[in-house]
């Protein structure tokens, strides 16, 4: 654990320690010390903090990610000013972020921390940007009906930042699902565009889904769908989580398995458990191309696995390739 704060040090080893399975063997107070401890202990997995004196934890966490690649679990907390933070560290490579506990005596830090520990230890880091996606043809042309849909989660954000950036200005019309709190999604989205030739934005109930734009899920109190027939739109809905989650890539795949058939391309990217694959497999079924990101370009091949495993990928691919083929399947 890397913190400047003894009380939060303390108080996430001691619940982090009550796990059979799971050792704190270090606490430090900043990235100084924290190098030492990491050369003589060799750890896992490393709990990081964005804010600290000296070096802050981006600066510390590119050190890492340059040097010594290893699962870093940013501390974080969920504000305004930390968003674009957050963001930033999980572009770099960071494993997940989790809300730092908002009282002093860590109400509800428990399992969902354990269980991210765990599953970070077991993730493949890898470099990142190895193989830049190719550029699109300078004279590419989307098919009026074609729509992308695209699933993700854990390792996300770096995943869609390379992702995008083989899209051109005039991509088909994009719909995104990336797990990830809704403090963070405005943040995110406006990162994406900065970063890519197409118009990224929050997805809007009543959107009409236009080429060169890629539209991105808000989280929080509502699921994604597609809409429409002919002239699609973007469409909100205030539900229960599926699949575990709200905004659920399940819920987005079988809106657009309906409403786009076989006019469709789907992707599953990196992430954990096995939202999305019930609803790909709905949209391979509809007659839709579906392509799953290979294991090894996945920080996580939890998503893209379950897929694969009920029959729900028509091929897949490396992360370096697969908007190449999203973009040749919606060519006109």
């Amino acid at each position: 654990m890397v913190d400047d704060s003894p009380t939060m040090r303390a108080m996430v080893s001691h619940r982090l320690s009550r796990y059979d399975d799971i050792e704190v063997i270090g606490t430090a107070d900043g990235p100084h010390s924290a190098r030492e401890m990491i050369k003589a202990l060799n750890p896992d997995v490393i709990t990081l903090d964005i804010e600290m004196p000296d070096m802050n934890g981006l600066e510390f966490l590119e050190k890492i990610m340059r040097l010594r690649p290893m699962p870093v679990v940013m501390l974080s907390t969920l504000t305004g000013r930390g968003a674009e933070a957050t963001i930033r560290a999980l572009e770099l490579g960071a494993f997940d972020c989790y809300e730092k506990p908002k009282t002093a005596f860590g109400e509800g830090l428990g399992d969902d921390l354990a269980e991210l520990v765990r599953t970070a230890a077991k993730s493949r880091r890898r470099p990142r940007f190895v193989t830049p996606a190719a550029k699109p043809a300078a004279d590419y042309e989307p098919r009026p009906d074609a729509m992308i849909a695209i699933g993700s989660s854990t390792g996300g954000v770096e995943t869609l930042i390379e992702l995008l950036s083989g899209f051109p200005a005039n991509c088909p019309p994009t719909v995104i699902v990336q797990h990830m709190p809704e403090t963070y999604v405005p943040t995110f989205a406006a990162r994406l565009d900065r970063l890519s030739a197409p118009q990224v934005s929050v997805a809007r109930s009543g959107a009409p889904l236009e080429p060169g734009n890629v539209y991105v899920a808000p989280g929080g109190s509502h699921h994604l769908e597609v809409t429409g027939g002919t002239l699609r739109r973007c469409r909100l809905v205030a539900d229960e989580k599926m699949s575990g989650h709200r905004p659920s890539v399940d819920r987005l795949f079988l809106s657009v398995a309906r409403w786009a058939g076989a006019s469709a391309v789907g992707a599953i990217l990196t992430g954990m458990g096995a939202d999305g694959a019930e609803g790909l497999k709905k949209m391979k079924d509809a007659g839709a191309m579906t392509i799953g990101q290979d294991q090894d370009s996945c920080v996580v091949y939890g998503m893209p696995a379950a897929a694969k495993q009920i029959g729900a990928v028509t091929v897949q691919l490396p992360l370096s390739r697969i908007a190449a083929r999203l973009l040749t399947e919606c060519r006109a």
